[in-house]
């Protein structure tokens, strides 16, 4: 009798039931719920769709790569100037339609172009991710953004990636692994690397090293990136499109690393940086005005200290940064 009504959708069929025919027909709860309610194994009868699915994977062209590109480059912007709190929903499709995309694209060729832009999307999305104190979320994103990126044979954004997951472990209270994660980042990308990206990666590790109080490693590796980063004013870097670093973007990250080692050059580099930052990185320029507090502190100077935490208050609440809130409540109770 319940067969009958299951089949013909006059009871829904209760969990203890469920678990009993998911077993006997080796379907899934969903499959049992909503697409197949019948009590015999479902027919092998989805080969169209699937078909149809790798065709249309197989068959994606230059322009929509490009358009996937243009969406990530769009909320990228976004991001930049007003936080990644409403754009979750954004980036949560965005990411989904890219991975449709990888799982259905069959051979080398119509997967490598797809992986690659599912590398960049979700970097950003974990850094997103971070910034709003999802830190199980932007883990997992980093996973995924380094499966595609070796999907891709793409060894400068899977370095990208695992450099950028390493602050992930610094912010849980392991800095030192996040130190060995950074330097793995380096040893897989070698010298193949364009220089912008090896100076990132040095000032990371250079940050990742004062947060370990390994202070000697830090000051090699903020020589290192000042040594690697190209000259100019240019800060994008055209292969590796994640990167944003130039000689005033290094000036005001190694105010901040100065700043964690208690130096007292590290006031001067960063208002130096804070002259020459663009305006529209306001979340940035929300961690900018931490750094400054944190350096003038160090300092003992806290009226000025306080100036700068107010600043950044503002900003990381504009913004939506829960991570920069966070960096300024713990250095206002130093106050």
């Amino acid at each position: 009798m319940y067969v009958s009504e299951w089949e013909n959708e006059r009871r829904p069929i209760s969990d203890r039931y469920a678990a009993i025919l998911r077993n006997l027909l080796g379907v899934t709860d969903a499959e049992l719920r909503g697409v197949t309610q019948k009590s015999a194994p479902p027919v092998a009868d989805g080969y169209d769709d699937l078909l149809s699915r790798i065709d249309s994977a197989s068959s994606i062209s230059t322009s929509m790569v490009k358009a996937f590109n243009d969406q990530t480059e769009l909320l990228r912007t976004m991001d930049r100037q007003m936080g990644a709190a409403s754009l979750v929903d954004q980036m949560t499709g965005h990411l989904a339609a890219l991975e449709d995309a990888l799982n259905f694209a069959v051979l080398p060729s119509a997967r490598r172009p797809v992986a690659l832009a599912l590398a960049g999307a979700s970097t950003l999305a974990a850094w997103q991710a971070i910034d709003s104190g999802a830190v199980e979320r932007a883990w997992r994103h980093y996973e995924l953004a380094k499966r595609a990126a070796r999907d891709a044979e793409a060894p400068m954004y899977l370095a990208h990636a695992m450099g950028e997951q390493a602050y992930v472990l610094c912010d849980a209270g392991r800095s030192a692994l996040g130190v060995d994660l950074v330097r793995d980042a380096q040893r897989t990308l070698g010298r193949s690397g364009t220089p912008r990206l090896r100076a990132w990666l040095s000032a990371a590790e250079a940050e990742l090293c004062a947060h370990a109080g390994m202070v000697d490693d830090c000051q090699h590796a903020l020589e290192e990136a000042m040594s690697t980063i190209p000259p100019g004013p240019e800060d994008r870097d055209p292969d590796m499109l994640s990167i944003f670093l130039n000689g005033a973007h290094l000036a005001r990250w190694r105010g901040n690393v100065l700043g964690l080692l208690g130096d007292e050059e590290a006031v001067t580099s960063l208002y130096g940086a804070l002259d020459v930052m663009d305006p529209t990185f306001v979340r940035a320029r929300a961690g900018l005005h931490t750094d400054l507090a944190q350096a003038h502190l160090a300092r003992a100077e806290h009226d000025e200290a306080n100036t700068h935490l107010r600043q950044a208050r503002l900003l990381a609440s504009r913004t939506g940064s829960v991570r920069q809130r966070r960096r300024v409540d713990l250095l206002s109770e130093r106050l």
